[in-house]
């Protein structure tokens, strides 16, 4: 019995037209494939949003059955110095392509995570090999790569995907692989990936191994997610000058979702932004506490202080 795919990988588009989303980037890169070429390309926008299968895609679709000779995929991530340049890189551009198309790809993902120097090299790379080499580049923040690098890509941004992208994707695997699954599960996990698709993808796999039935409880469960409303109530129980109600709260999102303190403070900020009953100068100030709430434990406060000082400052701010 073979071993099963992950999801995220047994549904990753094969062509250009099983991309979800992004209809304008997709016609551009169809374009490409129909001229066989393409400039350097540079895509950016945040995670699980498509930069990666639209990358395949498109590689699969110009290359055909020479795709592995002519397509090599790196994550800078793994390695950022300079050496994947000189080595990695730089050997597999020197080499001749195969096909008719005249000329290879490098894709190099989280391209952003790239050295100075590392990024330096690269810019001399591209032009050493401009003839023979195409460079497709992704990152969640493009401003972060040198603007001799952005200045050689055609630029390409992609946005989170709509929760109607991402149920009818779901939905379309959930049949497949013939699920039962709750209607509330899918706004649950529109609300836990948050345009994420590769997130959602794999708490649905992962939900699937625990009922006949996936429902929104399962859903928050293997995502470590608490419901909107039990966040909101953390925070209306704060503005109500209800510390000790507040406290257990945080209690139960901490301790019966098995949640971080950043994750709490990441679903407290989405929380806040949605709330009606929050004054707009009220809000500026709270997000802003927040702020520097995460930029404590990133630099490694207890976690536990943090947050009871938040809420704290929520009931300072109660009326």
């Amino acid at each position: 019995m073979g071993i099963e795919l992950p999801w995220t990988e047994k549904y990753r588009p094969k062509n250009l037209n099983e991309v979800i989303g992004h209809v304008e980037i997709v016609s551009r890169l169809k374009a490409y494939v129909k001229k066989g070429n393409m400039p350097n390309l540079l895509f950016t926008g945040p995670a699980g949003t498509g930069k990666t299968a639209a990358s395949l895609a498109m590689g699969r679709e110009l290359f055909g059955e020479y795709f592995s000779e002519n397509f090599l995929e790196l994550n800078a991530s793994d390695e950022r110095g300079i050496d994947i340049i000189r080595g990695k890189i730089k050997d597999f551009a020197a080499t001749k392509p195969y096909g008719g198309l005249g000329f290879k790809i490098i894709f190099l993902d989280e391209s952003d995570s790239l050295t100075s120097d590392a990024q330096n090299a690269l810019r001399r790379t591209m032009e050493t090999y401009s003839e023979s080499t195409r460079f497709i580049l992704t990152g969640n923040y493009g401003s972060k790569l040198i603007d001799p690098i952005q200045s050689r890509c055609a630029l390409f941004r992609f946005n989170p995907l709509s929760e109607d992208q991402v149920k009818s994707r779901l939905k379309h695997i959930v049949e497949e692989e013939d699920l039962d699954v709750a209607e509330g599960a899918y706004d649950a996990l529109v609300y836990t990936s948050q345009g994420d698709m590769r997130k959602s993808i794999n708490y649905l796999q992962t939900a699937s191994t625990l009922d006949e039935k996936i429902t929104e409880e399962d859903i928050y469960k293997v995502s470590s997610r608490a419901r909107p409303e039990e966040a909101r109530d953390l925070i209306n129980l704060g503005l109500k000058g209800k510390f000790e109600k507040a406290r257990s709260k945080m209690d139960d999102l901490l301790y019966k979702y098995g949640m971080s303190g950043e994750d709490v403070l990441i679903q407290m900020y989405g929380e806040i932004i949605r709330h009606d009953g929050i004054p707009g100068e009220l809000k500026v100030d709270l997000i802003d506490r927040i702020g520097e709430y995460n930029y404590r434990l990133t630099q490694g406060a207890n976690e536990r202080i943090q947050l009871e000082s938040l809420i704290a400052y929520l009931v300072l701010k109660s009326k």
